[in-house]
Order: structure tokens, then C-alpha cells, then sequence
């Protein structure tokens, strides 16, 4: 045992102390804490370590309130006070970023707080034990920790005891995610496509509770629904996108209408305009730009993903926003080979960025990039590449969409120079 002072957090679910010279990445922790640790391995550059004892708590050090923690990996900061969360996730955007573009930063103010720090996520996906136990996973392990219920679900959001345990040996994760007027449709993610037994299990569960609006059976490319899975996400006020519950969409959806409001504001779409929206799932930003006037491309790999935003759209009679389905390794040719020049871009890539993306980009020559990230560390590397094309950062806004956890959303705008 050696005894550490955490000084700062990582951009993930441990805080950081350092001894001899060498960063001690420890889980459960707070800035502040004096902690005795042992370390559990050992890297080049750092060591992951475990608590043995705390000595001294910090100010910021709470009582998590979930009793499933701290065994649950879900909620790997809910040991820190929530405005002190705020604050350090603007202190780590702020970090990665200015690093890697040479700048400076502020931190201050630069995270929304969410309106509340629980009760917030419209969608849940849970872990299947073999017995039809729900929960999570250990951090940093695949040993399961049984719940029966999650402090950060909507109300609405049911967690899905009667399927997993119909399905328990075929299932390997249920997402739970409100559909409205108090009920829910489930998402279960099959390891192989149902027989006749599986869906009739399925079914019975289905009708056996008035709560249940539909249930999606996922595996792989396989997608079957039994009922009505469709939901409505408001993106803007009075305005909502309908799409199927298995596809993706915020899981934070008072956030969202923020973001979308930000993006709108900042990409500033009109008439007369060309929009390319990236990775543009069911429509997030693509109908609220083509709302605008804009002329809106929306591309994404998920066919059902284009299709529900293709339907939104002719619901809306917005003649000009098109969709194209597209597998993302093939996205870079795509825009290569593009003859359009749209004024602005909007991207929204997965945690792992868009770096293949950049330089096609970055050769289309938009006069306007936004670039939303939910991971700090992809998103300075891409701003790094596109700023070596020309492009300034000019403005930088981040969400909490995910209290308690280490994930935020960032909101990045650059301009042509």
C-alpha cells in the first residue's frame, strides 16, 4: 500500500495521483482525496491502482446514493458532488483541447449542467445473466452486478425483469427506452436470430403488461418488431422525429433540445444553402436545418436510421432534405468523389471520431464545421487535423447529457480562414 493524493480526474472513469515520477490512475476517487492504493497493473507511462482506505475525503467527496455502488461500473463519478462534476468535465474539455490546437481555453461555465443529475436517461440498456438477471457490469470486468432498478432511468423506463428472464439464455442486453404516455418499448439484442419459441415467449411478455407499447428483436442485421416500436423524440419545441426504439437517438432528451438550439444557432442554416449532415441518424439536426431552408444531405450507415429520417422529412413536406445510407469506411470515397460544396458541415461521429473524414472534408472547402463529440480526447485529435487545412476554432460549447458518468457532449465550430 502507498499512500496518494488525487489531484485531478482522467478524461474516464479515474482519478489521477502520481508517485515517483509515475501517474496512479485509481477508480472511485475524487480530486482532493488522500487515498492508500495497491497497484493492480502496471503500464509504461502510468498504473492502475485500487482503494485500500481513504485518509483524508475531499471536499468534493460524497456518499454515492446508489446502494449498488461502488460494485456497479455505470456510474464511475457519482462519488463527486454534481457541480463539481460540471466543473471538472469543462476542466478536462478545456485540457484536451487546448493542448492539442495551442490555445487557450477557459474552462468557466463552458458545460451546461443538466437539469437534473437523475431520472434523465429516456433509454437503458442492461447486461443479461444467465439466469435472467439484469444489471451491469463491474468496472473493468465482465462480472455482472444485479439490479432492479437504475437511479439515472426516467420514471417511464422499465427495466425489463419479464423478457430477460423469457429470453435469458438467448439474450445478451435489453435496452428499455420511454415511448411516451407512460409506456415503454423493449429492445432485445439476441446472440442469434429468434426461433418460433423465442418470439412466442417474447409475445406472451408483450401482452402480458399494458405498459409495453412493442418489442424489437435485434441480432445483428436481423430486426424484428412485435407490436409498435416507434417513439417520438421532440428535437425542437413542437417538433418531434418519429423512428423505431432501437435506433439510436440521445439518450438525454432535455439536453438534446439544447444541443440541437446550439447547433442550429452556431451552423446558422438558411435557404439557398447546402448542408452535408454526417452521421445523421434519424435526423437529430438534419430536419431542424432543413426547417431552416437549407438544402440538407444526411448521411448514415443505419438504413433504418435514413429511412425513419426520410419518412420524418416527407412528413414535414421538407422537399429538400435528401438521405443517403452509407456504410461509414465508404463515407471518405463519397465525399472525394462529391461534386456538391455545401456551405457548412455538421458531424456526429461515435466516441471514436471521424479522423478518416477530415481531409475529405476539409477538401469539399465548407465555409462552416460542426463538430459534435461525446469523447474529449478524438475530438481535439480531429479539430488538430482540420485545423492543419485552415479552419479556426471559433466557438465551443459542451452538455452534460451523462451526470454521474465521465461521458459529456461537446459542440465544436470552426470556420474556413
Amino acid at each position: 500500500m502507498v499512500q496518494v493524493e488525487i489531484t485531478t480526474m482522467s478524461s474516464g472513469p479515474y482519478g489521477i495521483g502520481h508517485m515517483g515520477g509515475k501517474a496512479l490512475m485509481v477508480p472511485n476517487t475524487a480530486p482532493g482525496d488522500v487515498v492508500e492504493v495497491s497497484a493492480i497493473s502496471e503500464r509504461r507511462h502510468y498504473s492502475l491502482a485500487r482503494i485500500g482506505a481513504i485518509r483524508t475525503a475531499s471536499p468534493v467527496r460524497r456518499t454515492p446514493p446508489c446502494p449498488y455502488l461502488p460494485r456497479c461500473g455505470g456510474c464511475d463519478w457519482q462519488q463527486i458532488a454534481y457541480d463539481a462534476q460540471v466543473r471538472l468535465k469543462g476542466e478536462i474539455v478545456a485540457r484536451e483541447l487546448s493542448r492539442a490546437l495551442g490555445i487557450t481555453i477557459e474552462s468557466a461555465n463552458l458545460v451546461e449542467p443538466a437539469q437534473s443529475e437523475f431520472s434523465y436517461r429516456s433509454r437503458v440498456r442492461v447486461k443479461i445473466g444467465p439466469r435472467g438477471e439484469i444489471g451491469f457490469h463491474e468496472l473493468g470486468s465482465n462480472d455482472l452486478v444485479p439490479i432492479d432498478r437504475c437511479m439515472l432511468a426516467d420514471e417511464m423506463v422499465l427495466m425489463p425483469i419479464a423478457l430477460a428472464r423469457a429470453l435469458s439464455r438467448d439474450l445478451v442486453e435489453i435496452e428499455s427506452v420511454a415511448a411516451g404516455s407512460g409506456r415503454v418499448v423493449l429492445v432485445g439484442f439476441l446472440k442469434k436470430p429468434p426461433g418460433a419459441q423465442q418470439r412466442d415467449r417474447a409475445k406472451r411478455v408483450l401482452e402480458s403488461d399494458p405498459r409495453l407499447k412493442g418489442i424489437v428483436l435485434r441480432a445483428g442485421d436481423y430486426r424484428e418488431i412485435l407490436g409498435d416500436a416507434e417513439i417520438e423524440i421532440e428535437i425542437e419545441p413542437g417538433v418531434g422525429l418519429h423512428a423505431g426504439a432501437d435506433l439510436f437517438s440521445q439518450v438525454n432528451r432535455v439536453q438534446n433540445l439544447k444541443l440541437v438550439a446550439e447547433v442550429m444557432a452556431v451552423a446558422a442554416p438558411k435557404a439557398g444553402e447546402k448542408l452535408l449532415d454526417l452521421f445523421c441518424g434519424v435526423g437529430n439536426f438534419t430536419i431542424p436545418a432543413a426547417r431552416r431552408g437549407a438544402a440538407v444531405t444526411g448521411v448514415d450507415s443505419e438504413v433504418a436510421a435514413i429511412a425513419a429520417a426520410a419518412s420524418n422529412a416527407s412528413r414535414m413536406e421538407l422537399s429538400h432534405a435528401d438521405f443517403v445510407a452509407m456504410k461509414a469506411r465508404e463515407l471518405a470515397a463519397f465525399l472525394l468523389q462529391a461534386r456538391c460544396h455545401p456551405d457548412a458541415v455538421i458531424l456526429d461521429p461515435p466516441r471514436t471520431g471521424a479522423a478518416d473524414l477530415i481531409e475529405p472534408i476539409a477538401k469539399l472547402a465548407p465555409a462552416r464545421v460542426m463538430y459534435v463529440s461525446c469523447d474529449a480526447a478524438t475530438l481535439a485529435r480531429d479539430l488538430r487535423a482540420l485545423a492543419s487545412f485552415g479552419y479556426k476554432l471559433t466557438r465551443l460549447r459542451a452538455f452534460d447529457f451523462f451526470p454521474n458518468t465521465h461521458h459529456v457532449e461537446i459542440a465544436a465550430h470552426a470556420v474556413l480562414t
